[in-house]
Order: structure tokens, then sequence, then C-alpha cells
């Protein structure tokens, strides 16, 4: 086989993202895929065997669409592309109709976040499960952020199950908002990031934005309103159906929780494999199930997951 080097054109913003930061980016991309990565001007030479020329090109060109589309590139978008490179899956797609963030446009940034997004559009209800860092959350919480921005639902309601939010919440100090809050810091972070401090201020003071323990929504029908049950594999099977009951005219759901880390006494109760188990197949519902291959936070957290995930497989636990 030709080792001929192979350059690859790119724009000044894509070669800048392939290159990164005191050409971190370069690195990772010659460290996988075992190639030589020169930038001789207008783009990059990449010389090693032709199958490793072939997948770090796909990894390069990923890299600099992503840079074009305005997105931001980190290192875990790096590591993100080499991972579909190695798997032979393409760029996944922008998130068109997602709002722009701090950081730029929101978009996905591995396939199954891409099918999660578009099962987020066509279905009423969507069931997320995966480990940390994949992004479940946080995309969810994006598309209602659209919606809302768009004025396609009235509300953007965010719940997550409270082990204190029964008898023991009473007991702790300040108002309701305060009492509920330090329980939803991971939801209010994530709706700073993409709708910015003052922008969400004025939302939830409008009332178009609201985060509540999964308790505070009996009782209650949800109309017009795009709603979010996260950390969902600590909700119980009866708050689970209670939930999921509350969907009212020109409402959508999504059910965001990782059946592995199920933090309530009794593990078999939990709401979130049961609802799956019963759901999955139902006309209106739709199921995607993230990997290790799919965490997008610090390179490590992928590498916990997988030997998580290894020693349940060997010690015969469901994952």
């Amino acid at each position: 086989m030709s080792r001929a080097p192979e350059f690859v054109a790119l724009s000044a913003e894509g070669l800048r993202a392939v290159a990164g930061a005191r050409n971190r980016h370069t690195a990772l991309i010659e460290d996988a895929f075992g190639v030589l990565v020169e930038t001789p001007g207008g783009g990059v030479a990449l010389s090693g065997d032709a199958k490793s020329r072939r997948a770090a090109k796909s990894a390069v060109e990923t890299i600099a669409t992503r840079a074009d589309q305005g997105l931001e590139v980190t290192e875990a978008d790096v590591r993100v592309a080499i991972g579909q490179a190695r798997a032979g899956a393409g760029a996944a797609p922008a998130g068109g109709g997602l709002p722009v963030g701090r950081r730029g446009q929101v978009a996905p940034k591995t396939p199954t976040q891409a099918a999660y997004l578009t099962a987020l559009a066509r279905h009423d209800l969507v069931l997320g499960l995966g480990p940390a860092g994949t992004g479940k959350t946080f995309l969810a919480v994006a598309h209602g952020a659209g919606l809302l921005l768009r004025g396609a639902v009235d509300r953007l309601i965010v719940s997550r199950p409270a082990v204190e939010a029964g008898e023991r919440l009473g007991f702790l100090p300040g108002d309701m908002n305060e009492k509920v809050d330090p329980y939803m810091a991971p939801v209010w972070e994530a709706l700073t990031d993409i709708l910015g401090v003052e922008q969400m201020r004025r939302r939830r003071e409008k009332g178009e934005i609201e985060v509540a323990p999964i308790a505070f929504l009996r009782g209650r029908t949800l109309r017009h309103a795009f709603v979010i049950v996260d950390e969902a594999q600590n909700a119980s099977r009866a708050q689970m159906k209670m939930v999921l009951t509350r969907l009212g005219e020109g409402s959508r759901m999504a059910v965001t929780g990782d059946p592995t880390q199920i933090d309530l006494p009794n593990v078999g109760d939990s709401g979130l494999a049961h609802a799956v188990g019963l759901l999955e197949g139902v006309e209106g519902v739709a199921v995607t199930r993230f990997t290790a291959a799919d965490v997008v936070r610090h390179p490590l957290v992928e590498r916990i997951v997988r030997a998580y995930d290894a020693d349940a497989a060997k010690r015969g636990r469901p994952v």
C-alpha cells in the first residue's frame, strides 16, 4: 500500500480546530491512528498506511465540519470524532432547531445523540437511558428550550426525584424554592448554559420555566408543555406511573436516567426499567440507549464507565 502523504484541504477555522491549543488535538489524532499529521498550509497532510490515513481523514473532516458550522471544538469533541472514525460512522449531523447556547449552537456530538434528538422531535414520549456524561439531560433541556423559544410550547417543566422531598423537606431552612433548588442544581446549570442567567430568570419569574421534584406534579395536568423527568431511575414505579400520566393536550415528555445508578432502598422498585419494559414499542414512544462511547465529558469518565460495565458483565448483572 502507498504511504505517500494524503492532503486534506481545510478552512482556517477547520485547521485551527484540528490542531487545537499547542497542537493537542493533532497529537490525539496521531496517537489514535498511528499517523503523522503535518500542516503545510491550507490543510493537513496525513502520513501512514492507507487504512490509518482513511480513519484519520474521517476524524479530521468531522472536526473541521463542526468548526465550519461555528460550533465549539473541545478535546471531548475530538475524542468523539476519533471514536466515530474507528467505528466507521460518519459525522453526526448538526442540531437544526436547537438554541444557541453560551458556547455556540447546541448540536449532537455522536450518532446516538443525533438519533436521540430525532426521537425527541418525532415522538411524544422519549426515554433516554445511559451512563453519566452522555448528554441525555442536557440535550433534552436544549430541545425543550428550543421549543419554548420558538413558541411551540408554553412551558418547560423539569422534574427529578428528590428522596428528601417528602417529609424531610419541611425541616430544611428557607422557602420552598430554597428547599428544592439544591436538588435541581444540575438542571439549573444546563438551563443557564443554554439560555443565560437573565433570560432564564425572566422566564422562570413568568412561569414559563418550572423545576420541581416529581412529588410536586401529583394531581396536575400538564398542557402545552415540554416535560423532562431527570434521574428517573430514582423514581418509584408509582411515581413513574403518576408522572407519565400527567401529560395533557399539546405536551411532550423526555424521561432520562441511568438504570445502573439506582439510589432507592429497594432497587427493584425503580420505575425507569419497569416503564421501558412496559412501553417500548408502544406507538408514540421511543427509547434511546446511550453507551460509554457516547460519553462527552472528561475522557476519564468514558474509561470509568467501561470499567464498571465490564465488572457488571463479569458478575452477571444487567447494565
